[in-house]
């Protein structure tokens, strides 16, 4: 793979010019979700509402968590992260796609970027997506619980850390994919599954010892149950193995997403 050679700016202006297209890019990623509000943060909130009031009617009497936590509780927390993680891979990877098949992704290639401008261009504005909804979804919800914030800076940085994550891996899905069927074929085949089967909607703890096992093989199990400590204070894993794991994770997916842009992979077609 040949490295995509891009204009840079001179040595003088580098700092200005780097901060203004960063700006400008992160400005046009936000905007680009936010003009569609209605869509990208309303409908995966009414999604939310709908799991937990079908799950907490279905499931209340059968699943087991953290001693006198009640199970709408309980599942509150894994809602918002699994909205965090879901709409921050949906706005980097949609946002690539589509510029890749309307060919208007030529016109940034064309501009002075640096490789980590396009990259966090991208990836925060993806990781402020997933924030919001995952904001939004707590919020919401809150009139039908009393949730505690036993640690809220543990909360927060897992749901930061969840949210970069997916941002990047979007970026990976958007540059991989040559149409929206592969696209989808990520989030139906890889994302969708990952996050059910990673106590969203359970404590892995209540699982037989052998799926106890086979969940401590999913990273995004950490990353739910790490970012569920930060209310309840109790987790099925030591928060700071999740917080490992969960950072090891983030640094392999974004070293591999801008090795990618760095590289000029699939980006010149």
């Amino acid at each position: 793979m040949a490295p995509l050679d891009r204009p840079q700016p001179s040595i003088e202006a580098a700092p200005h010019a780097e901060w203004v297209a960063f700006v400008t890019l992160f400005t046009k990623e936000v905007l680009r979700f936010w003009k569609v509000a209605l869509q990208t943060v309303a409908a995966p909130v009414l999604n939310a509402l709908l799991f937990l009031l079908i799950f907490s009617n279905v499931l209340d009497r059968h699943v087991t968590t953290y001693g006198e936590v009640a199970y709408p509780t309980f599942l509150i927390p894994g809602l918002a992260i699994m909205s965090v993680m879901q709409n921050a891979f949906a706005n980097s990877s949609s946002s690539l796609i589509q510029s890749r098949i309307t060919g208007n992704l030529v016109f940034i290639l064309l501009t002075p970027l640096s490789n980590a401008t396009f990259f966090w261009g991208y990836a925060l504005a993806a990781t402020l997506r997933g924030l919001v909804v995952g904001a939004a979804v707590l919020l919401v919800t809150a009139p039908f619980v009393d949730l505690p914030f036993a640690e809220p800076l543990w909360a927060l940085a897992f749901a930061c850390l969840s949210a970069l994550l997916m941002g990047s891996f979007g970026i990976i899905a958007g540059i991989w994919s040559e149409k929206f069927d592969h696209l989808a074929a990520f989030q139906n085949f890889l994302v969708m599954p990952l996050t059910m089967l990673s106590g969203v909607f359970y404590s892995v703890a209540a699982l037989p010892p052998f799926w106890q096992k086979v969940s401590h093989f999913n990273p995004f199990f950490f990353l739910i149950d790490g970012f569920r400590y930060g209310f309840f204070g109790q987790s099925d894993t030591d928060p700071r193995l999740s917080l490992a794991v969960g950072m090891l994770t983030t640094f392999v997916v974004v070293a591999w997403a801008y090795r990618w842009i760095a590289a000029g992979y699939k980006l010149r077609q």
